[in-house]
């Protein structure tokens, strides 16, 4: 029969409810796992929800009122329910505790008030949303484990594949390697399916998207201040906001850096003018990372240890919507460093008409994609180290098959068990004795077919001499 599994995925930005399914049976253990369905949370993330008491619980009531309806009811009381959190609320708990602890009961409540079995929630390290995230890629593209014709399950002779996540407030790289690893804090093992894997993995706080843009607009207000009016380089000419300051500081990856003077007003609004300016773009980016000091062999930036990058990666979440944009936009295929810094180049030169006119469906975000596609090159480029050989080896996906790839999947996966240790024997088979009948009446049937045709050439042989007899 079959099983389902609930994950919430509470990001920074926002939260999704993924619902997962597999067959299973007393004797054969966990079939494969599928994604059934998924439900996008209305609003920003929980931890958007500070001083609004019981907001963050009644956010997720729509997509786990659609969660009761897509599940058997039969089902509901032995379906599991995680609600994991990420970079938007480890912030938080870095900041506010009470108030990151009081948010994670108000949507413990709140889930618990479901008929479904709920197995906590929690915040996740950023090395388990790495890990996790590698895990949902290699599950989805059968790398630890196949399941053949024959009802055996087999591992299959392919290396693993990295994983690149670019969320709302951080961004994780991991890989298996066998390179030497100066850091233990980036090292993750794991045993699955009886095989040995060694993961370097590194969680960068802040460096999500939303958490960039931010940092970007404070480097140019603290760079163009006391001015009422700033030019943002990486804004398109003809786009213009205006912008509160305490909207810009009011982040952990900000507050420390608000101006202390006594002229600065929180309370107080600045005009951010676009300027277009693809190199100024690049170096007021480039500002955020630091490639000056390392204490390792090899580092990516801030001083972070970093082996080279092997093997294949698929990039995923904002990394896939912002690449998708970028060959939307430029027409070109960005499959190179240089492809990928001359799409940016030419994103970055376009003004603010130009691009609605090709995506207006995009309206909102318009003004972020130039940013983030100088900060996705940097990144990738100077700070992961891909080069002209390596780059190539990256695939942005959103899914892969009808699954949503993120860390929810891999979460899920090892939260319930389903990710044996040791290997499996033949499982979701036919019993051995099925198996010889149905060889039996194969041979059967071929061997019956041989003697059909036989006799049909036989009598066609004896009707022929028969004729030429008679003609005699």
């Amino acid at each position: 029969h079959e099983q389902y599994g609930i994950v919430l995925d509470a990001g920074s930005s926002h939260t999704a409810l993924y619902i997962y399914k597999w067959l299973s049976d007393k004797q054969n253990g966990t079939g494969v796992v599928t994604q059934h369905s998924e439900c996008h949370v209305k609003g920003g993330g929980i931890s958007s929800y500070v001083g609004q008491q019981g907001a963050a619980g009644r956010s997720l009531e729509a997509c786990l009122n659609q969660a009761v309806d897509d599940i058997p009811k039969e089902t509901h009381t032995h379906t599991p329910v995680y609600l994991g959190a990420t970079a938007g609320m480890r912030l938080l708990q870095k900041s506010s505790p009470d108030v990151s602890d009081q948010i994670l009961q108000e949507v413990e409540h709140k889930i618990q008030s479901y008929p479904f079995k709920y197995q906590g929630a929690s915040i996740l390290s950023g090395q388990e949303e790495g890990v996790f995230g590698w895990v949902t890629v290699n599950y989805l593209l059968e790398n630890f484990i196949k399941y053949s014709f024959t009802g055996h399950w087999f591992r299959p002779k392919k290396p693993t594949m990295g994983a690149l996540d670019f969320g709302g407030a951080s961004t994780q790289i991991t890989f298996s390697t066998d390179q030497n690893m100066e850091e233990p804090e980036n090292v993750m093992k794991l045993r699955l399916y009886g095989y040995n894997y060694t993961l370097y993995t590194h969680s960068y706080l802040c460096y999500g998207q939303d958490q960039v843009l931010k940092r970007l607009l404070v480097h140019i207000y603290k760079s163009q201040s006391p001015s009422e009016t700033l030019t943002h380089p990486c804004y398109p000419v003809g786009y213009s906001l205006q912008i509160k300051l305490n909207t810009i500081f009011n982040s952990p990856c900000t507050a420390k850096l608000a101006p202390s003077t006594s002229g600065y007003d929180p309370h107080g609004s600045v005009m951010v003018l676009g300027g277009g300016h693809y190199e100024f773009c690049v170096g007021n980016v480039s500002q955020m990372f630091s490639f000056n000091s390392c204490s390792y062999s090899r580092c990516s930036f801030d001083n972070v240890f970093q082996p080279n990058v092997s093997g294949s990666f698929m990039a995923f979440s904002a990394f896939f919507y912002v690449h998708s944009f970028l060959q939307r936009l430029t027409d070109i295929t960005v499959n190179s460093p240089s492809l990928l810094e001359e799409a940016s180049r030419r994103l970055c030169s376009m003004n603010y008409s130009q691009m609605l006119l090709l995506a207006e469906d995009e309206k909102r975000r318009l003004q972020n994609y130039c940013p983030s596609s100088v900060f996705i090159t940097l990144l990738t480029l100077n700070g992961y180290g891909f080069d002209h050989a390596s780059f190539p080896r990256i695939s942005f996906q959103k899914k892969a098959g009808d699954t949503s790839v993120g860390w929810a999947l891999g979460y899920m996966l090892s939260l319930s068990n389903q990710l044996p240790a040791e290997t499996l024997g033949v499982r979701k088979a036919l019993t051995p004795g099925a198996w010889w009948t149905l060889l039996f009446l194969f041979i059967f049937l071929v061997m019956g077919v041989f003697f059909f045709v036989f006799h049909q050439a036989r009598n066609k042989r004896t009707k022929g001499s028969c004729e030429s007899e008679s003609q005699l």
